[in-house]
């Protein structure tokens, strides 16, 4: 496609928009994609382009963690392994589905993920000094995860929280910094598949990569309740108007 500077600009803003939903809520690539198939990329261009802003946002927040001394590289870096291996046929499978199927999957999982982020499924408050349990069960469910954040990337963070939080019994933070650790990681071997098979919009991709590390540091540091709240308002009504235009029209 032809990249213009009111592309660029949309997808910077888009991205803003996003890093600061994935710190307040979760789900911000469903507005992401979306915004990248509504400007004319194919569905598996939009779904490898977006894996530019996710690594993007990932490396940062795995670095913020790090320096606020949380961090366990080694439980990481297995489950990491395990997810990595499921991304990649993920990806496989996630290249060759284009056209009005993947317009239709992606509404679908956007009513869905806005379901789970309106209930708060995939959340329970753990009391643990940061020690998993399950482990075996756990790496299996991670190469699960993998598979669909290696397929479509959305909503996947829904799948990884509650296999960090519910079957291996960590806290919340722990729960978060082990998930952007795995996402980052398996994100690069989604990449690594869509470069292989689709031409990437590079610039695109970089300009949405520059609005979700913005996006990420604003939401990190807002602390207003209610903007959280309306923030998630307006999110369900757009994401709901948007499924109904894939679905429909």
């Amino acid at each position: 496609m032809d990249i213009e500077l009111w592309k660029i600009g949309l997808l910077f803003a888009a991205g803003v928009v996003s890093g600061w939903i994935n710190v307040l809520a979760g789900g911000g690539s469903i507005l992401s994609v979306p915004v990248m198939v509504f400007l004319g990329l194919p569905g598996p261009v939009a779904n490898g382009t977006n894996r530019i802003g996710i690594i993007a946002q990932n490396a940062s927040a795995v670095w913020g963690f790090f320096q606020k001394g949380l961090s366990d590289f080694r439980l990481s870096a297995s489950l990491a392994a395990c997810a990595m291996v499921g991304a990649f046929f993920g990806a496989m499978l996630g290249v060759r589905l284009d056209g009005v199927w993947f317009e239709r999957t992606l509404a679908i999982i956007m009513l869905a993920v806005v379901a789970i982020m309106m209930t708060g499924a995939g959340q329970k408050k753990v009391k643990n000094e940061g020690k998993a349990r399950n482990l075996a069960l756990g790496h299996v469910l991670m190469a699960g995860a993998g598979f669909w954040g290696g397929f479509i990337q959305i909503g996947v963070g829904f799948i990884l929280m509650p296999i960090l939080n519910r079957v291996m019994g960590l806290d919340l933070v722990r729960t978060n910094m082990h998930k952007v650790f795995i996402a980052l990681s398996f994100s690069l071997v989604a990449l690594a598949v869509f470069a292989s098979q689709v031409e990437i919009e590079w610039a695109l991709g970089v300009a949405l990569a520059a609005g979700f590390a913005v996006g990420g540091w604003l939401g990190a540091n807002a602390v207003v309740a209610r903007g959280e709240a309306l923030i998630k308002r307006v999110f369900y009504v757009a994401l709901a108007a948007m499924a109904v235009k894939l679905l429909f029209f």
